[in-house]
């Protein structure tokens, strides 16, 4: 079984059994346990042939800033590459950070807020990172609870 350090209450450091596949820095940190969770099916998972965490740096235009051409640096979760020489960048997000947040009058204007601020950055994020899959011929993919906790 691969083995877990604990940094903090959010972040815990994963360390493979399959160390050879593993192709990125260390250590490999992992902020959620869907990511851990994910560690684990990249590292044993013998269709995978290499694989690293927060390993490509994508710019994207912050849309915080429209206009100013300001860009910020992204670091999808996870990159691997199977037998079939297939690529893939991997981000791991619960599904509600996927799509535009939902109104409803029992939020606060703070949480409302916050949720659209979060959409926005990811909607420019997951643009800039299938952009540069395409580019490179690798898939963008992002796994949310519904990818990973139905079989």
């Amino acid at each position: 079984m691969s083995w877990i350090k604990k940094h903090n209450k959010n972040t815990s450091e994963f360390i493979p059994i399959n160390t050879k596949k593993y192709v990125g820095k260390w250590p490999i940190l992992c902020r959620s346990g869907w990511e851990r969770m994910f560690c684990q099916f990249l590292d044993m998972n013998k269709n995978v042939v290499a694989w690293s965490s927060e390993n490509i740096m994508i710019r994207y235009l912050d849309p915080l800033f429209p206009g100013s051409n300001k860009t910020r640096r992204y670091y999808p979760d996870f990159w691997f590459k199977n037998f079939q020489g297939e690529q893939y960048i991997i981000e791991v997000k619960p599904l509600k950070e996927t799509k535009p947040p939902v109104q409803s009058k029992r939020k606060s204007r703070k949480t409302i807020l916050t949720e659209q601020r979060t959409w926005e950055i990811n909607k420019a994020k997951f643009k800039a990172a299938q952009q540069y899959a395409q580019k490179m011929g690798m898939k963008f993919l992002i796994m949310t609870e519904q990818e990973l906790f139905n079989k």
